[in-house]
């Protein structure tokens, strides 16, 4: 349950000035109910978000233009412009413009963070292709992220009610995926998502999945050798470090069967292995959340639907559901800090308190 009475600031970034994003965050944010559980603060342009709520007659939206990051507005959406110019939004269409604006937002974010002005960050879809540059050749969120807070590794972590799939592999062509399929890279990988699991969902000691890369498991090494040669070994070495792994799985009927639910997480060896039965099993409610970073960061689990951009037909589910997400795992955070602090410290403040309650009880 979300401590209403201690909200976290979280930010939000705008994603591709075309795409789906803001409209997806005035959405979300217009329903004054989402205050009662955060501050946002939305880091864009107020003249962007005045030109997409003319698209949404039908939607009220008041907000505050954020001028001190230090001091947002408790009970208002806070909007922080990262550009003052006149920017050309044209919803639909793949522009250098769209990415670029994209990219300010993110990186002003991260800032924001690392300044401790925010606690949680959660990040409207941006296009891959046109967010390329000089400054920011990255293939998304994630990897960047992982350079921006100098992590060892992260885990790009899928996470709905009735599940939780990691993948080892994500952004690239499936003719180089068996490539990464290294004993070194999923134990890696499984160490990031015990500590997470830890750390960010209460569960002490997670039971974590583990599917094959060829169909039926490799059948024992006859159709294909990754899962006689580095699966099988990873997972074993993984048992040795104490973290309860299991398989390697049938990728086939593994979610067909309901098996994931007997499981904490599961760890999918490349991208559309994990995200097409998540997709098709959360039903439009899952979220993006990167595991092993300082910062709390979710998204939504779609990218930036050019093809309804600026039609009012996006749907926020999800990204409301990222916003309450991050919320959770914040309050998560907070409580394992507080079950591994000093226990003498706890234990003479509890008594403290004890004793000053005696005190006024006797006068």
């Amino acid at each position: 349950m979300l401590n209403r009475q201690n909200k976290p600031v979280i930010g939000i970034s705008c994603g591709d000035l075309n795409g789906i994003g803001i409209e997806l965050i005035i959405k979300t944010f217009s329903d004054s109910r989402m205050l009662e559980f955060c501050t946002p603060v939305v880091f864009a342009s107020n003249k962007v978000i005045n030109f997409y709520k003319k698209m949404l007659p039908e939607v009220n939206l008041s907000f505050q233009v954020l001028k001190d990051l230090a001091r947002p507005f408790p009970k208002q959406v806070n909007i922080y412009n990262c550009w003052e110019e006149e920017v050309n939004v044209t919803p639909g269409q793949q522009t250098e413009v769209g990415g670029r604006y994209a990219v300010k937002s993110l990186t002003a974010a991260v800032e924001a963070f690392k300044a401790g002005h925010i606690q949680g960050l959660v990040t409207a879809p941006f296009h891959k292709n046109n967010v390329q540059s000089a400054d920011f050749a990255y293939s998304g969120h994630t990897p960047y992220l992982k350079d921006a807070f100098g992590a060892g590794d992260v885990a790009m972590l899928m996470c709905a009610d009735n599940m939780r799939v990691g993948l080892l592999t994500e952004h690239i062509p499936v003719k180089d995926v068996a490539a990464h399929i290294t004993r070194q890279a999923i134990l890696k990988k499984l160490q990031v998502m015990r500590e997470s699991l830890q750390l960010d969902f209460g569960i002490d000691k997670p039971r974590i999945a583990v599917l094959g890369l060829n169909p039926h498991a490799g059948d024992d090494g006859l159709v294909g050798k990754e899962e006689e040669e580095q699966i099988k070994p990873a997972i074993k070495e993984a048992k040795q470090n104490n973290i309860l792994a299991f398989g390697p799985y049938s990728a086939d009927a593994f979610f067909a069967r309901g098996n994931h639910e007997k499981f904490d997480a599961v760890l999918a060896m490349y991208h559309d292995q994990g995200l097409i039965p998540f997709k098709s099993l959360a039903k439009g409610e899952g979220v993006n959340y990167t595991a092993g970073l300082p910062l709390v960061r979710t998204s939504p689990d779609h990218g930036t639907a050019f093809d309804i951009a600026g039609k009012n037909r996006a749907d926020e589910v999800s990204f409301r559901q990222s916003v309450f997400f991050s919320a959770e795992v914040l309050e998560q955070r907070a409580e394992y800090a507080f079950n591994r602090s000093n226990p003498l410290k706890r234990v003479s403040g509890s008594m403290l308190t004890n004793v000053e309650d005696e005190k006024i009880e006797e006068n």
